[in-house]
């Protein structure tokens, strides 16, 4: 059974925000900027991460990773086969989220593919093979917005996310890093670890990639500061009051693509947005506390951009896997 949610306290709530919008930050910069002791910090946050309610991990950018193939699939099947496949799904280590959609017969899920061959077998093998899947359509990730990846729930100002903005360069989007360095053998290894926690300390990640506390340090904010991974915390967003949750397959005007995808992804309900191949361009993840405010982001945000011309919201029924994490009781 799934677990069951409990909405947080409020400085509890403030505290996985904060973890959300930057999740290596340190408790002294988490206490700093909410206006809160250190100690209540560490004193609130253990438990939170000892019963897995908070989950640090980090996501691969597939433009550092040119084998990897970043596609999402919506796939129909069996309503009483659906949890059996979201489960499946959510077991392949190439699946990076998995969400049961509001039709109750429908799945999306983004996997990083590791090349044309995994690509192949799954869309031409593995699925067609699955009595339980009736259809399916899949939709390559051109270019993922980063604004949203510092996404607090909007239950932060602006003026704490900045405080908890590390200061490092940014680059300041996720085009194709040319020109620069390949990733290096101790690159890999710290990264494996990093994806395992996040928030693993700096004398952990030197230990896994057998050099020094300093090297690891250093490496890791290369890494951070161009984008070569993104660091997540992984929380179910109703223990944050925030119940509704949906895809938005919006189809915009080409020359007005890059515009509207930097505009949505800046939104504080907005956990993720990308531009994607197929019918729609424009995949937007929303998180919003009612159906209400849904209604009035789509109304007033979406009715206010001048290039979108169709949309389709599919509400999503239960979050299985997100950022790489499967959900603790979903399977």
């Amino acid at each position: 059974m799934p677990k069951e949610s409990h909405p947080l306290s409020e400085t509890d709530s403030r505290i996985a925000a904060a973890m959300l919008a930057s999740p290596r930050a340190s408790w002294r910069t988490v206490g700093r900027v909410l206006g809160i002791s250190e100690r209540t910090v560490v004193r609130r946050a253990a438990p939170l991460f000892h019963d897995r309610t908070l989950r640090a991990t980090a996501v691969r950018n597939p433009l550092w990773f040119p084998d990897l193939i970043p596609l999402a699939l919506r796939i129909r099947c069996r309503p009483d086969r659906i949890g059996a496949i979201a489960a499946t799904l959510a077991r392949r280590p190439d699946t990076i989220w998995v969400d049961i959609l509001g039709g109750g017969d429908e799945i999306c899920t983004i996997l990083f593919l590791d090349g044309p061959e995994a690509r192949n077998s799954l869309l031409l093998r593995d699925l067609p093979a699955t009595p339980a899947v009736r259809s399916w359509t899949s939709h390559t990730l051109l270019r993922v917005f980063p604004a949203a990846f510092d996404w607090s729930g909007g239950l932060l100002t602006e003026a704490e996310l900045t405080g908890l903005r590390p200061d490092r360069p940014r680059r300041p989007d996720l085009s194709a890093p040319s020109g620069r360095a390949a990733l290096q053998p101790l690159d890999h290894a710290l990264i494996t670890p990093l994806v395992e926690d996040g928030r693993a300390s700096y004398a952990e990640l030197a230990r896994r990639a057998d050099t020094t506390a300093l090297t690891a340090r250093r490496r890791l904010e290369a890494l951070l500061g161009d984008q070569v991974v993104r660091l997540a915390t992984e929380v179910d967003l109703a223990e944050l009051g925030i119940r509704t949750e949906a895809l938005l397959w919006i189809t915009v005007a080409p020359g007005g693509l890059e515009e509207t995808g930097r505009r949505l992804s800046r939104h504080p309900q907005v956990r993720f947005t990308s531009a994607t191949t197929g019918p729609a361009n424009l995949l937007v993840a929303v998180a919003a506390a009612d159906l209400n405010a849904l209604y009035l982001f789509l109304s007033d945000t979406i009715g206010a951009l001048p290039h979108v011309s169709t949309i389709e919201v599919t509400p999503i029924l239960s979050g299985v896997k997100r950022t790489g994490l499967v959900r603790p009781g979903s399977l």
